[in-house]
């Protein structure tokens, strides 16, 4: 298929929902962010409903929930909760659900552990070697300044997980009312993504790893300096596309669920490709990370996107200096410097 083609001509109002298929309703939930929507699915189960994905936990989350209880659930409880990934919009409501139904918590090994590290982080003084890494990238001491404010703001909109939880693995077959969802895992985006796919109906609930006009970040962080988030990310990309059928239905956790999915997993992958080509371009003299900005971005970077900026020019750069065409040098400042070999 050599297009992108929605589904459905209209989305659910904001807070409210439409159903799907037999027995697999849309949720669309408010966010407070520029993206002001994550897409939520409800799962027809035996005795209730399996959630996939949660919001981030405000007061207007529990809200929506609490009227999507009495609605759309029509009083039946959750059976099981699953989040595809660690990211707020994703998780952030789990650990309230989960409590709320004493249900269990189905998450892949890596992004259940690493979401608890990062709500311990709240309200922590930023580490030296994230204002290290930052310094490098070119930030001046009122952005450094900024990111020391900033940090921790992960467990805000995160509520606690539960001290257990159940993993789930590429490959794994999860029966959900009467469906059998094969769990497809996808790197790049964050560290262990989970995808869930319907073969009998030809379904996909996607979560980030394709979304039909956006393309996830894909960034690198102080934690692991030197990491190649897009090698993974391009090997991600291959294996859904031979995985999937071209012509499935994807349910994205943002904008509106289509068809077209190898075509859009081609594009995803041109629009990496592409800014590799750029840096390449305009690498021809050293560069620090905050100087390639204007050739890998349309938008303005500020205080609000220069973090995740940072992170996805760096793992670009990364990717290059791993294929050997591109190399890193640090100066007696500790800035590091990215020149075409």
């Amino acid at each position: 298929m050599g297009e992108i083609r929605y589904e459905f001509e209209s989305r659910p109002a904001e807070a409210a929902t439409i159903p799907v298929a037999d027995g697999l309703v849309w949720l669309r939930m408010p966010l407070p962010f520029s993206l002001n929507h994550i897409n939520l699915w409800l799962l027809r189960d035996v005795s209730g409903w399996v959630i996939v994905d949660t919001g981030v936990d405000t007061r207007t989350s529990r809200g929506v929930w609490e009227d999507t209880f009495k609605g759309a659930m029509r009083g039946d409880p959750a059976t099981h909760v699953v989040a595809t990934h660690l990211h707020p919009d994703h998780v952030g409501c789990a650990g309230w659900l989960v409590h709320h139904f004493d249900v269990d918590l189905w998450m892949t090994r890596d992004e259940y552990m690493l979401c608890r590290i990062l709500v311990a982080d709240t309200g922590r003084s930023a580490p030296d070697e994230g204002v290290r890494f930052y310094a490098g990238a070119g930030f001046s001491s009122e952005q450094l300044a900024h990111y020391r404010k900033s940090f921790g703001m992960f467990g805000k909109f995160v509520h606690p997980l539960p001290e257990s939880y159940k993993r789930m693995s590429d490959g794994d077959a999860l029966s959900f009312g009467g469906s059998l969802w094969e769990i497809i895992i996808g790197n790049g985006h964050s560290p262990e993504h989970a995808c869930l796919y319907d073969a009998d109906r030809n379904i996909l609930i996607a979560g980030d790893q394709l979304l039909p006009t956006i393309s996830p970040n894909v960034s690198v962080w102080p934690t692991e300096p030197l990491a190649n988030p897009l090698k993974d990310w391009f090997a991600s990309l291959e294996k859904l596309k031979s995985r999937l059928p071209a012509d499935v239905l994807v349910l994205p956790a943002h904008g509106k669920p289509f068809r077209g999915a190898h075509y859009r997993l081609e594009q995803l992958a041109k629009d990496h490709t592409d800014r590799l080509d750029s840096l390449l371009q305009i690498c021809k003299e050293p560069m620090r990370v905050v100087d390639v900005f204007p050739s890998l971005y349309k938008a303005t970077i500020n205080d609000g996107n220069r973090i995740m900026a940072t992170g996805e020019a760096v793992s670009h750069l990364n990717y290059l200096c791993e294929s050997g065409v591109m190399s890193a040098e640090t100066d007696s400042d500790h800035v590091t410097w990215y020149c075409r070999s």
